[in-house]
């Protein structure tokens, strides 16, 4: 029996079956339509296949109210609940059973071979999915009452890790050929060159007036002139703008105190 609370599905529905009744069988041989009254069925109407569970049940109903004429539990396929015959494939013998238990064998067949094929798939795909549940079953018994796998340490135990530490790659520095790195200049700047004692676009002023004066060299890219200044007291500076090398020292008289000697 089925157990409560399990839904009802339905597998397979044909909507023309016969039933025969079949005489009782004497041997052991296998069952043959041709002993049956093919031409005048005892009864006909629907069957309906369905699933409560693992248990599938064939139902015989009336084609119009429904009601039931007699069902037949299976609970293995193929077996005693379900027998085919050996000179057809349209035709069965099935265990039909009532509520009081007891039980009878009739035979039901099918007009067309594709519904004889259908009730015969729809029985092998329910049990195959019953197999499979049982299978499951065991396995997980199995593996619950099974030696579990022990990953802990024993005592005394101990692993030992190597973990690789790549090195880190110092990027090489691009070098003068001076071995001194060269500032870049400034934005915008522009870079005086350097003086030379044989340029010719250098011209000295030589000073006005007999007492020493200091003058200032202020020097672009392309030509550069010695500013004198005019008024001897108001520069107390004297010339850093041009090496001694390119300008030669003026000459300076010998009553100058007022002046700082560099």
């Amino acid at each position: 029996m089925a157990a409560e609370g399990e839904y009802e599905s339905i597998l397979c529905v044909k909507p023309d079956v016969n039933v025969y009744r079949i005489p009782p069988r004497a041997s052991n041989r296998a069952y043959r339509a041709a002993d049956w009254k093919l031409d005048a069925p005892d009864w006909s109407g629907r069957m309906r296949i369905t699933a409560k569970g693992k248990v599938a049940f064939i139902k015989l109903e009336d084609k119009v109210s429904g009601e039931l004429f007699a069902q037949a539990p299976v609970k293995e396929y193929p077996g005693v609940a379900v027998e085919t015959v050996s000179d057809s494939s349209r035709y069965f013998v099935i265990r039909i059973q009532d509520d009081n238990g007891r039980s009878a064998f009739i035979g039901v067949g099918f007009g067309d071979r594709g519904d004889a094929f259908d009730f015969n798939v729809a029985l092998q795909d329910h049990f195959k999915w019953v197999k499979q549940e049982n299978e499951i079953s065991k396995s997980a018994q199995l593996g619950d009452s099974g030696p579990k796998l022990d990953l802990g340490f024993k005592e005394g135990q101990t692993i030992t890790l190597n973990i690789g530490q790549g090195k880190k790659r110092d990027k090489p520095r691009p070098q003068s050929s001076g071995g001194f790195g060269l500032l870049p200049p400034p934005p915008g700047g522009k870079i005086a060159p350097p003086p030379s004692s044989g340029s010719s676009n250098h011209n000295i002023v030589p000073q006005m007036g007999g007492t020493a004066t200091g003058c200032l060299l202020e020097l672009d890219s392309s030509n550069s002139n010695t500013v004198v200044q005019q008024n001897p007291t108001s520069d107390l500076w004297g010339d850093f703008s041009a090496p001694a090398s390119s300008v030669p020292p003026p000459s300076r008289p010998q009553n100058a105190t007022n002046w700082i000697q560099f």
